[in-house]
């Protein structure tokens, strides 16, 4: 087994483990476990293998786990797991994730109603069982069923991450194969869409057998679908399907073309070809009288030049910003991942963090960053350790005297930690943190984390009034959606983003890819507006400063380009902006 299944199924014994009410440490330690193994930057079977090394040496990893990891790397199997999945059916795993179950609720439901997945649970639902228990009612119940499909549509996709860690490991096993000339993934997830119904990766060889034959000893392979003499298909993970095609170099382009889409986009781009007496499909571009004769098709750049087009950046083809009706619009100068040059919202062990003030920045140094800003919880959040005023102060003057350390040592380029803060909107529309406090932070981060049922008017008011606060910089997270587990609450975003505007405060791209809030949509609207877009990683640990790469993808859905993000300014240029009266 590699790391990714061997954390799979921790994930999977701990979810088992807090259904069937295990004691907190236990499941802890499992989570724990499968992140660890996660993250590692080797294999797991590598470490085993070495007899100068030991397992129990990574962070997170136990004695037990280290056993238990041996036993799946040696055997593919885990008896402790099949003990479980005998004990509480699998199904539940689906079922504790719909908002407003959870663990506690799931086992109720199985062993009072028996259910023991989603349909079971619908149809309790529809039935009306389920508000006759201790502890649900007729709302509870109703949420209950309208959150359903959120779970049900989430099964049958990945999230952006899961598909790019995917993605990863299949290039990494098939570019072992001395006959993969090239390889390149297409569809939804190369124009980077925040979930992924499936893969669809293109490879060059003049071996497509061997090629094929690669593709089927994937380790991550439940099964063969189908297999051609240049196609073929397998089900990996939870029946996703990965298909995979061998062109020839002369098809290249056309093919990437095709498959990476979308739809829309494709037809627009056919209708103009079309125009030109030109016939374009996945095996290249034509003359439409003469099918033999290719014109282009080796490369993506040669089929839209001879259709008379830019190269359009694949997160730009939803046919809505690449055309102006029949006519092709020039195309904006996409923000890059390198363009960043903070990360305005991340976490410390001071509240739910995982690492120290020090490590935070230390990792943003790394990573090249020219400024943080330290945006622990105030005191709303509670189940977090959120900051009160004194605790935030304490805060604050520990960043003062770490920058005057950072300063005085030898850097290739500056750094700073700002003092910030993520302040919740209370439900009564007043800040967590009184004025006086706020006005001492360089950057405040409001956020609305409960209350989240409240109506579109009130929710409304509450982000308005937020910004209108002097001291506030920017909303986090403006919709508060969770993908594939909560939807948006209801807010007027037409009326946030005038406001923000009016204000000259930013609104963020929350680059979380659970959350990835605003959307493409919404960052489009606040371009259009002119509101700068802060994109920020919320990160909760060291690893997490790496995720801004996904929102960087949904930015450049967006058309976004550097000059709508504030935290593409240089380290003095930002001061400036930021600094108060």
């Amino acid at each position: 087994m590699i790391n990714s299944q061997i954390a799979d199924v921790f994930e999977e014994i701990a979810d088992l483990l807090e259904i069937s009410g295990e004691n907190a440490f236990r499941v802890r330690a499992y989570r724990n476990g499968a992140k660890a193994i996660r993250d590692l930057a080797e294999e797991v079977a590598d470490i085993l293998a070495d007899a100068t090394r030991k397992l129990t040496d990574v962070d997170g990893i136990g004695e037990t786990l280290a056993e238990k990891c041996e036993t799946l790397v040696t055997t593919g199997q885990l008896p402790a797991l099949e003990k479980l999945r005998d004990k509480v059916p699998t199904g539940l795993r689906k079922v504790v994730q719909v908002p407003g179950v959870g663990p506690k609720k799931g086992a109720a439901l199985w062993k009072e109603l028996g259910v023991t997945d989603l349909v079971t649970l619908r149809l309790a639902c529809e039935q009306g069982k389920i508000e006759s228990l201790k502890g649900f009612g007729k709302k509870t119940q109703q949420s209950i069923l309208d959150s359903i499909g959120i779970v049900e549509q989430a099964s049958q996709r990945l999230m952006i991450h899961q598909a790019d860690e995917l993605a990863m490991r299949i290039r990494e096993h098939m570019e072992a194969e001395p006959k993969v000339e090239r390889l390149e993934f297409a569809g939804s997830f190369r124009r980077g869409r925040e979930t992924v119904g499936d893969l669809d990766l293109l490879v060059i060889s003049n071996g497509p057998k061997e090629v094929m034959d690669r593709f089927e000893a994937l380790p991550e392979r439940r099964e063969t679908i189908q297999r051609g003499e240049t196609k073929m298909s397998i089900r990996v993970a939870d029946s996703f399907q990965v298909d995979l095609r061998v062109v020839p170099k002369e098809s290249w382009g056309a093919a990437l073309q095709y498959f990476t889409g979308s739809k829309e986009h494709n037809v627009r781009v056919r209708g103009i070809a079309k125009k030109l007496n030109l016939r374009l499909n996945e095996y290249g571009l034509f003359l439409a009288d003469d099918v033999e004769t290719r014109v282009a098709g080796a490369t993506e750049e040669e089929v839209y030049a001879k259709l008379g087009l830019q190269w359009v950046p694949p997160e730009l083809r939803e046919a809505r910003l690449e055309f102006d009706g029949d006519q092709p619009r020039s195309l904006p100068t996409l923000i890059e991942e390198q363009d960043l040059r903070g990360d305005l919202h991340m976490h410390t062990n001071a509240t739910d963090g995982a690492n120290t003030l020090r490590e935070m920045a230390e990792s943003a140094i790394r990573k090249g960053l020219q400024y943080i800003a330290i945006t622990d919880h105030s005191k709303r959040v509670s189940m977090a350790r959120g900051l009160d005023s004194e605790r935030v102060l304490a805060q604050w003057k520990e960043i003062d005297q770490l920058n005057l350390e950072l300063a005085s040592k030898k850097k290739k380029s500056p750094f700073r930690i700002f003092k910030g803060i993520e302040c919740d909107i209370l439900e009564s529309g007043e800040m967590d943190l009184p004025d006086n406090v706020l006005a001492q932070a360089d950057w405040v981060m409001a956020s609305i984390h409960y209350g989240q049922k409240q109506s579109r008017q009130q929710i409304t008011d509450r982000i308005l009034g937020a910004i209108r606060n002097e001291h506030v910089s920017a909303i986090s997270h403006p919709t508060g959606r969770l993908i594939g587990r909560r939807e948006a609450y209801e807010v007027d975003l037409s009326a946030v983003i005038q406001a923000a505007f009016e204000h000259g405060k930013s609104l963020e791209l929350n680059a979380n890819p659970y959350r990835l809030d605003l959307n493409d949509v919404h960052c489009m609207m606040a371009k259009g507006a002119g509101v700068s877009i802060v994109i920020n990683t919320d990160a909760h640990d060291e690893t997490s400063i790496g995720r801004a790469k996904y929102g960087i993808l949904q930015a450049r859905r967006a058309g976004l380009e550097k000059s709508d993000v504030l935290n593409t300014l240089p380290l003095s240029e930002f001061e400036k902006r930021i600094q108060k009266e």
